[in-house]
């Protein structure tokens, strides 16, 4: 079982990226929330922590495998736990985890319905269903205010791309604290680093180390 790997990313479609490994092109699908970003990091190497299952019906002899990536762990664990609900299966919970795992555990633990059903593919019915089997189960994903990007706060020591991304970071479910300091870090280990892109593409790369 294939739990995560490393290589460079190469491509970046609408669900699904090509991941170069060693001589091997690796397919995989991707939440829709980490899309933009990574098309920010095309060539960079990433660390994906992974997900496998089998896509099609058994009875029709139509069976594909599927390799699921994912920035974060953590990310990983809310998905699987995600698609306990019945009526989700895995490319449904890629399409409506258009934002950060954060915030959707947070909606989940509130009982927020109403933010849940903004999701891609997730109804009225499917809201409610969601609260009802995952509330109580969801709390070590939640992010305090839902993990939503909060205004950047005017600073001097930083630079209008700094602070961009800052907030590309907090967008993704980081603390305002944590992405300071992934950028700080960005910022030591590449001095160079001088555009928004830039800054995110390796905020991004030392994420993945950390996780």
């Amino acid at each position: 079982m294939i739990s995560a790997l490393t290589g460079h990313l190469r491509t970046v479609e609408e669900d699904r990226i090509h991941v170069e490994v060693g001589p091997l092109i690796c397919e995989m699908l991707v939440p829709a929330a980490d899309v933009p970003v990574l098309r920010a990091s095309i060539g960079e190497p990433m660390t994906f922590h992974t997900l496998f299952y089998i896509e099609g019906d058994a009875s029709g002899g139509n069976l594909e495998p599927r390799l699921i990536g994912f920035l974060r762990a953590e990310d990983k664990s809310f998905f699987q736990l995600f698609i306990t609900v019945k009526g989700i299966g895995p490319k449904k919970a890629l399409k409506a985890l258009v934002q950060p795992v954060g915030q959707i555990a947070h909606a989940i633990e509130s009982k927020n319905a109403r933010f849940l059903v903004e999701l891609p593919q997730i109804g009225k019915r499917m809201a409610e269903l969601i609260v009802a089997e995952l509330a109580g189960k969801a709390a070590k994903f939640a992010t305090v205010g839902g993990g939503a990007a909060r205004p950047a706060v005017a600073s001097t020591a930083r630079s209008p791309a700094e602070e961009d991304a800052i907030a590309t970071l907090m967008a993704l479910g980081e603390r305002r604290n944590d992405a300071e300091h992934l950028l700080d870090r960005a910022i030591h280990s590449s001095p160079g680093l001088k555009t928004t892109d830039a800054f995110v593409r390796e905020m991004l790369r030392l994420r993945t180390v950390r996780s």
